[in-house]
């Protein structure tokens, strides 16, 4: 006989009181030093165009300003999100939180999960850490991907997830 219960959403466990890992320290180094060259940047392009472009000249306090307030709105977004990102392995799913207005809490579970990557960008090698990527069955909208672990303890996620995934198989 077919029967179709209501579950008691109250008493289902909350995601929310998950202890989550933060990220490792030296990823705000890694974080650090592409702001300041995303600023040099910045700040070369407005001296550049204050000085060439005769229509700027007269502009040029508020050229300046605006490019300190970016960099300065940009530095605290960033410093945020750092704080705020925070990844978990559990039995059965990995969730990983992140977000500075709108917090996403992604939950996967290991069932879903069809392959992992590593990803050491040029910084990131330097400060011996490494990205986990987690590639599922649910296509490009699914995928994980978990910044500023340290190298050793993404290799070991990378044998955990790898071994979750043959134990499904």
């Amino acid at each position: 006989m077919f029967t179709n219960e209501t579950i008691d959403t109250s008493n289902l466990p909350r995601f929310e009181e998950i202890p989550l890992t933060k990220l490792n320290l030296a990823y705000a180094k890694v974080i650090v030093i592409m702001l300041t060259f995303l600023f040099v940047v910045f700040i070369g392009l407005a001296i550049a165009g204050s000085v060439f472009i005769d229509e700027w000249q007269p502009f040029r306090v508020w050229i300046f300003l605006g490019v300190v307030c970016a960099i300065a709105i940009i530095s605290l977004f960033a410093g945020i999100s750092f704080v705020k990102k925070g990844f978990a392995f559990r039995e059965h799913d990995v969730v990983y939180r992140h977000g500075i207005i709108a917090t996403t809490t992604m939950i996967i579970p290991y069932n879903r999960v069809q392959h992992v990557a590593l990803h050491e960008g040029f910084l990131s090698r330097i400060f011996g850490l490494a990205k986990v990527q987690v590639f599922t069955a649910g296509g490009h909208q699914s995928d994980l991907e978990i910044p500023g672990i340290a190298k050793e303890e993404a290799e070991s996620i990378k044998q955990l997830l790898m071994s979750k995934i043959r134990k499904e198989l």
